[in-house]
Parts: C-alpha cells; structure tokens; sequence
C-alpha cells in the first residue's frame, strides 16, 4: 500500500515571541514494514535542525529557531509505502498461546519498564473492570483472544469523544465517563494490559481512513503488546482491530506524554499564545479503481437492491484524533 501523508501544526501567537528548542516527532518508524520513498520537512520562522534517535529508536528533530516570530508552521509530507497487508500472520510461541504466562529471562529485562503501571491510584477499579474479561486465578484464556475482547468492548461500549486540550484522562476517569478520544482508550487498554503483567507501550502515529483522506484530521493513538513470537502487536481500541497497513506507526513511549509529536517552549508574555492548528490528511494513493456496473435497478427485485445497498455502505470510519501537541510551555 502506497501512503501520502501530509501534517501540518501552526501555533499562532498575539506578538512577536521567542521560542525556545522544539522537538518533532511525525517521522515514520521504518522497517520491514514500512519504507520511505520522499520526505519534506518545512519549518518557519529562521531555524537549525538536528536529528536524532531517542531511547525507543523514534526518530526525533530537535529545532533551535534563530528568529523571532508571532508564527511558527511545521510541514511535513511524506511518501511511504507499507507492507503489512496481513496483521495476523503470526505465530506465538507455544508458552504464550494462552493467558496467563510468564515472559523469558532473556528479554523480561528489556521488557520490564513497560510492565510497570502509570496510574497506580487507578488499580482498584481499574481490576474491577476487567474481571468481567478475566479473573486471576482463572483458567488460562487464549492470549490473543483476550486482548481482543478488551479492545473490541471499548469500541463497542465506549462513547468517542473528540478532546482538543494537552494531556490524557486516567483510566479511573475513563471507565467513570465512559467515554474519551483515542488517546484515552489507548491508555485504558495500555495500563489493562500492564495490569495483567503484558509489557505494552504507547503509540502515536497516523491512520488511513475516510476520516483523514479528505483532511483536517489529526494524528491517532493505539497501542503495541509484546508477545513472544509475534514481537510489539498492535491493538486500536478507538477502531476495535489489530494494527496492520492502515496504520503507520510514528512513536511508540513507556507514557503516553512522551509520544507527543511536536512539544517545545517560548519567551514571551503569558498572554502572547493563541492557539494551534492541526491539518493531517491521510491518504493511499495505489487504492484500485473500483469498477461501475451498469445496470437498471427496476430490472432487479426490490429486495435485491436493498440487499446489495446495504453490503455496499461502508462502516463508519474511527475518529481520528490524537491531540497531544504539548501547547508551548512559557519560560519566563
């Protein structure tokens, strides 16, 4: 699958500030999955930019400005093409085919810092929930399965809801309102998981559906599993699937705060920032035409053309939106 990706965040500003070193991150992770065939990046005002690795591998652009300015754009447009046609092609390994199970000594290490939970004050009710999935002591349940089942009951019974200020809610308050963007079910699902001893990790990145062709979207979150065998597995509990080739994965994080794809900081008065804009258009440029039959519909039996309407209407794409673009913090 061939994917153009266009993302762009304005913050605007009263007066003309200083702005203090900015991080972007909305580069692709590439690998077996994913190559980047082009990629621009375009930033004002007046600008130095240095690239880096951070601890998770994310590719990250530090930007130091050398202008001052009541305007800061980043653009960024990407062609990428995704490989990852069939999610479920894998195999587990045969101690972690069901739940519960214990990860191998040689990469429980490694996996350790993304076992530990982030809300510990949320435990209780947090357990509550999900022994309506499973109870400890129980009898194994097949891991893929469960995992799953959580992800679909959030898609199902939850109330999406578009949030446009910093930050996410805790799963207390998720479960209380049952409802929250999609950066909020991810961290539901994410600490379900840790609760259960499962290393997951956040994820920021972007998605391929009606909701995004036509742009003025923003970037989406889910979540990854590591499970032995497969490796990180992707899990969108905003869409109730398992991540495949309409998903592109851009960070991945211990806490959702650490994904965010552009966070920095300026010099000015308290009362100088505005607000922020964000325009992300998603789109696969290889999609098949799909073919037009022509055919009177009088010549067909009515039931037959409701039928075939009904096969025909799509599902309602997710909503996308990931607002985690750290507003810039003041530095006084």
């Amino acid at each position: 699958m061939k994917i153009r990706i266009q993302h762009r965040t304005t913050y605007t500003y009263r007066e003309p500030v200083q702005f203090g070193q900015h991080k972007v991150m909305i580069r692709p992770r590439e690998g077996h999955d994913i190559h980047i065939e082009s990629s621009i990046m375009e930033v004002t005002p007046g600008h130095t930019i240095h690239w880096m690795r951070d601890i998770n591998g994310n590719s990250i652009a530090k930007v130091d400005f050398t202008e001052t300015a009541s305007r800061l754009e980043i653009y960024s447009e990407l062609v990428l093409q995704h490989y990852d046609s069939n999610p479920l092609d894998f195999i587990l390994e045969e101690n972690a085919v069901n739940y519960p199970f214990v990860y191998s000594p040689d990469t429980l290490p490694e996996l350790t810092a993304f076992t530990h939970i982030i809300y510990p004050k949320d435990t209780g009710p947090l357990s509550n929930w999900l022994t309506q999935f499973w109870k400890p002591g129980g009898p194994p349940v097949e891991t893929l399965s469960l995992l799953q089942r959580v992800n679909q009951h959030i898609h199902d019974t939850f109330q999406y809801q578009r949030r446009d200020e910093a930050g996410v809610q805790t799963p207390a308050e998720t479960l209380q309102k049952n409802s929250g963007s999609c950066r909020d079910f991810a961290t539901l699902l994410l600490e379900a998981c840790r609760s259960w001893g499962l290393a997951a990790r956040f994820v920021s990145g972007y998605m391929v559906c009606e909701a995004t062709e036509a742009g003025g979207a923003s970037t989406h979150a889910w979540i990854e599993v590591y499970l032995p065998g497969a490796g990180w597995k992707g899990f969108d509990p905003t869409s109730g699937i398992v991540t495949g080739a309409q998903h592109v994965t851009v960070a991945v994080a211990r806490n959702p705060e650490n994904a965010a794809p552009v966070s920095g900081s300026f010099i000015g008065p308290s009362s100088a920032f505005l607000g922020i804009e964000v325009d992300v258009a998603v789109v696969q440029t290889d999609k098949p035409e799909t073919p037009v039959v022509q055919e009177r519909a009088s010549q067909r039996p009515p039931a037959l053309v409701q039928a075939q309407m009904q096969q025909q209407s799509p599902q309602a794409p997710a909503p996308m939106e990931m607002v985690i673009h750290a507003a810039p913090v003041l530095v006084s």
